[in-house]
């Protein structure tokens, strides 16, 4: 049995496959109002792997000018994101053991051969409330370690359904997607993995 660092909770098959379907059609309707969009590291304008959205009043983005940011609007767009669905609102409220609402949902699509390296989610101001994550889709390799760059790390699959909360100690742990195990869910209709990260970004 792997040992996860303090406040770092893996929830498997915390949804079922009905429930799944359900964010999935969620999601559609997310996506269709604020389209997917490839975001860029600062500095470089070097292209990531995953093509991404937003839901909520807030939306996290990145490009070369501006780096990490929260902003009211789509980069390409410009409009409003919107409404995160009820649906996530639920799970929210049943793992986060916050009274806050999330003010942010980030929506990460991986294709097989995308990855997100070691990093921390310390783009917010509010760094006390736990950010919940939702895997839907393909199974992915899900690395997490401590609070210093560097430091031990433990790696486990996350499949679709599972969701996993980073909460009190754990709040500030790097983490990070190693790979893609392709064809290991017939939830979306071409493959790939959907993440789904609930955040609350001002105290």
């Amino acid at each position: 049995m792997q040992v996860l660092p303090k406040g770092v909770r893996h929830i498997p098959g915390f949804l079922d496959r009905s429930r799944q379907e359900e964010l999935v059609e969620a999601v559609r309707l997310v996506v269709a109002e604020a389209p997917l969009f490839v975001p860029e590291m600062p500095k470089t304008g070097k292209p990531m792997s995953v093509r991404m959205t937003n839901c909520g009043p807030l939306g996290w983005v990145t490009d070369r000018e501006r780096g990490y940011r929260y902003q009211a609007e789509h980069p390409v767009t410009g409009k409003s994101w919107p409404a995160i669905p009820a649906a996530l609102l639920d799970i929210w409220r049943a793992v986060s053991a916050s009274d806050k609402e999330p003010e942010a949902c980030l929506v990460n699509f991986y294709s097989a051969d995308a990855r997100m390296g070691l990093h921390q989610d310390r783009d917010e101001r509010d760094l006390e409330t736990a950010v919940v994550s939702i895997s839907l889709g393909d199974t992915c390799l899900f690395r997490v370690g401590g609070k210093e760059r560097g430091g031990r790390t433990v790696s486990f699959k996350l499949a679709s359904g599972d969701v996993v909360v980073l909460g009190g100690e754990g709040r500030l742990a790097f983490h990070g997607v190693d790979r893609i195990y392709p064809n290991t869910s017939t939830l979306l209709k071409n493959g790939g993995r959907l993440n789904l990260t609930l955040r609350r970004v001002n105290p």
